[in-house]
């Protein structure tokens, strides 16, 4: 049956998609007016504004509409004034600080005359880089680059004011067109030429850090954050604000938060530091994609399951985790189901009716004709949905929970309380402070991993009862103490412990599965997930 399907999936591939990659597949300018156009090509119009569309290369015909989807095509092709970009006054006067390094899109780090960074990112994608050689001359490039016409390209405009409601840091985007050849960008002038830009306030670093709430001391990367947290035990993530942060994620169907959409402003308090997330990159708000035949078949829970559509529902949340799993695991482990409940009721209570009619509003006034009031009644109807939704996510998240130390001296204590709790705490071996804990159902969680990471980390595991949490201790590098009291009955062993058999004590118990080795990749672990 699965091969007959794959079948039919191909031949309508090929029947809808033609043989070799189009030569020009990108309409020649997104000016409207020809002749407007052609004078701005050659330096003979001064003029403060365009009338642009966004992508009419994604005008379709209603065969290929069917098999393909309609996605957002009309909103690439309605016409939107835009004002021109100037080097010299647009918000204050910029300049080239350098290029981006996404395949996708044409970017660049803009600065400002108060030292402030910005980023300027073309509206449109060529995403044909992120593929092979073999099928870049392909029909699969015709595919993908239509398939762009998912991606609502004025989602940005409407997420400030609702973020600013939930307490979420955010850009004010505005949108602007690059002239053709435009001399102020030096040797990037032909890169950056022709295009229709998203530019809004990048927070990316020191300078920008006045922006913040609470007094920031710096921003950075998720991959810098996330070697700071595991190598001192004196860094932490907070948590709940991330939590909310995904719950607004889940609210405006942004499938794709990967670890690389962060960024995180670092506070100094009482000798610790600690971590809160600034999002970024909204390409995928407002997301529509499952409305044609063949992006409904692979969009299936059995194939390409994340690519899921904003709707009135939440109708699959778990495909809106799917490209987090690695940030979400690290950053969400000590989230309880009330505490997400609790962000969900306040996020419903802050984002009303007007604050959402006012979102919507940020639309340019075509595509609010087209697209305003389908978006505000789906973001009405999400957001009550909110309290169902972070339930959801939460028990996606307490299936298999990662409980990990750091590269300092860490204590983990596992008691078992009764057949349905295991209470969980990590202790920093200096000072003994307490730096996680969590009290798990056996309903709810089916495994917990514990990583020590680097030096000398004791585990203790304790409680006799009938069921219980299957416990994954990973020792790490370093000369580990595990002691495993535990009993639980029924059949099989609820403790595993991986490590190095050098350097490793272990004090097993009638519970106790012993998965040491002689190889160190035993306790590898993935810091960074790029």
């Amino acid at each position: 049956m699965k091969l007959y399907l794959w079948q039919v999936i191909l031949a309508l591939l090929l029947i809808t998609s033609g043989g070799c990659a189009k030569k020009n597949f990108y309409s020649d300018t997104p000016v409207v007016d020809a002749e407007v156009y052609q004078s701005l090509k050659n330096d003979l119009t001064a003029t403060d504004s365009v009338t642009i569309k966004a992508g009419s290369h994604y005008k379709r015909g209603f065969l290929h509409r069917v098999f393909w989807g309609q996605h957002h095509r009309p909103l690439w092709n309605a016409p939107v004034t835009v004002p021109v970009f100037e080097m010299d006054t647009t918000w204050g006067g910029l300049a080239i600080e350098k290029k981006g390094g996404g395949f996708q899109t044409t970017s660049f780090t803009m600065v400002g005359p108060d030292n402030f960074t910005y980023a300027l990112r073309s509206l449109d994608k060529e995403p044909s880089e992120v593929l092979p050689k073999v099928w870049r001359k392909t029909f699969v490039v015709n595919i993908l680059r239509d398939q762009i016409s998912a991606i609502n390209p004025y989602a940005a405009l409407v997420l400030p004011p609702m973020a600013q409601a939930a307490g979420i840091p955010h850009p004010s985007p505005q949108l602007v067109y690059v002239r053709p050849n435009d001399a102020d960008f030096g040797e990037y002038k032909e890169t950056a030429s022709n295009k229709v830009y998203m530019l809004e306030e990048k927070y990316n670093d020191e300078r920008t850090v006045e922006d913040m709430p609470g007094n920031a001391a710096d921003i950075i990367g998720s991959g810098k954050m996330l070697n700071q947290r595991y190598g001192d035990d004196d860094h932490f993530i907070d948590q709940v604000a991330f939590a909310r942060a995904r719950l607004f994620d889940l609210l405006i169907n942004d499938w794709d938060r990967h670890e690389g959409q962060w960024e995180w402003a670092e506070y100094k308090r009482n000798d610790n530091q600690y971590y809160r997330p600034i999002p970024k990159d909204r390409d995928n708000a407002f997301y529509r994609f499952q409305d044609g035949l063949i992006p409904w078949i692979f969009s299936r829970n059995w194939a390409i399951r994340k690519f899921e559509s904003f709707d009135e529902d939440f109708n699959d949340v778990y495909a809106l985790t799917v490209n987090s799993q690695f940030i979400d695991k690290r950053a969400l482990a000590q989230v309880t189901r009330a505490q997400f409940d609790s962000l969900a009721v306040a996020l419903q209570q802050s984002i009303t009716d007007e604050v959402i009619e006012e979102a919507v509003r940020q639309y340019p006034p075509s595509v609010y004709e087209l697209e305003g009031e389908r978006t505000r009644q789906k973001l009405i109807s999400r957001r009550n949905q909110l309290r169902q939704a972070a339930a959801e996510f939460y028990e996606i998240l307490a299936e298999e929970v990662l409980v990990a130390g750091t590269d300092k001296e860490d204590i983990f204590e596992v008691n078992r309380l009764n057949d349905e709790e295991t209470e969980v705490t990590v202790r920093r071996e200096s000072d003994n402070k307490v730096t996680y804990h969590r009290t798990f159902k056996r309903s709810e969680t089916k495994l917990i991993t514990l990583h020590g990471l680097a030096e000398d980390d004791v585990f203790r595991v304790s409680g006799k009862v009938k069921k219980g949490i299957k416990i994954k201790i990973v020792g790490g590098r370093g000369e580990d103490e595990i002691k495993d009291e535990s009993e639980v009955g029924g059949w099989g062993k609820k403790t595993w412990v991986y490590d190095t058999k050098r350097g490793t004590e272990l004090e097993a118990g009638p519970d106790t599965k012993d998965k040491r080795t002689h190889d160190v990749r035993v306790h590898a672990f993935d810091r960074e997930g790029f």
